[in-house]
C-alpha cells in the first residue's frame, strides 16, 4: 500500500485532461495519481518530466532512463519503462536487464551506449562527470543530448524518490528487476 493514497477516479476535468495528455488515454500509472494528491506537485512534475521524445533517440533515451532508475533501485520506474517502451526502443530482453546488471556489460552495446551507462554511473555516483567521461559522451552526442542526459539522469533520480519514498506498489503488467540488480537495493 502506498504511503500517500493516490487518487481514485472519477477525477475533477482538468486533471483528467492532463492524465489524458500525458497517458494518451490509458488510466494515469499510480506515480502520477498520488503526486496528483498536490496539484502543485503534479504540475512542477510534468512540467519538468521531460516527457516529450527530446533530442535523444529512443533506444538512448531508454538506456538512461532505466540504467538511473535501476541504479537507484527504482523497481517501480524501471518497470514501467522496461514494459511500456523496451520493445519500441529496440532494447532486448538481455539488454534491459543488464541496464539493471552492477556492471551494465552487454556484448551489444555500442560505443556510444557504452559512453551513456559510463555518463549515468558517474552521475549517479558521483554527480559529476569527469574530463575523460564528457569527452567519451561528447564524441557521440551534440550539446543538446549532452544536456538532455544530464536532465535525463536527474529527472529520474527524481522520480526514483517518489517511488520509492512513497513505497509505491508496481503496476499491473510491469517489468520486475533481475534477482541481481544493482547495488542500491
Amino acid at each position: 500500500m502506498a504511503r500517500i493514497a493516490p487518487l481514485e477516479p472519477p477525477y475533477e476535468p482538468g486533471l483528467q485532461a492532463e492524465f489524458d495528455a500525458v497517458m494518451r488515454g490509458a488510466p494515469p500509472l499510480v506515480l502520477f495519481r498520488t503526486v496528483a494528491v498536490s496539484l502543485r506537485a503534479w504540475r512542477k512534475l510534468v512540467g519538468g518530466s521531460l516527457l516529450d521524445p527530446g533530442p535523444l533517440p529512443l533506444r538512448e533515451r531508454e538506456i538512461v532512463i532505466d540504467r538511473t532508475c535501476a541504479l537507484t533501485g527504482c523497481e517501480y520506474e524501471w518497470g514501467v519503462h522496461v514494459a511500456a517502451f523496451a520493445e519500441a526502443a529496440g532494447l532486448t530482453a538481455g539488454e534491459a536487464a543488464a541496464t539493471a546488471a552492477v556492471e551494465a556489460d552487454c556484448a551489444s552495446w555500442t560505443a556510444a551506449e557504452r559512453a551513456l551507462l559510463v555518463a549515468v554511473d558517474a552521475l549517479h555516483a558521483r554527480a559529476t562527470l569527469s574530463a575523460a567521461e564528457f569527452t567519451a559522451l561528447r564524441a557521440h552526442y551534440d550539446e543538446a543530448q549532452v544536456l538532455e542526459v544530464l536532465m535525463l539522469c536527474g529527472v529520474y533520480r527524481t522520480i526514483a524518490y517518489l517511488a520509492n519514498g512513497l513505497d509505491l506498489p508496481l503496476e499491473t503488467g510491469a517489468a520486475r528487476l533481475p534477482a541481481r540488480a544493482t547495488a542500491s537495493r
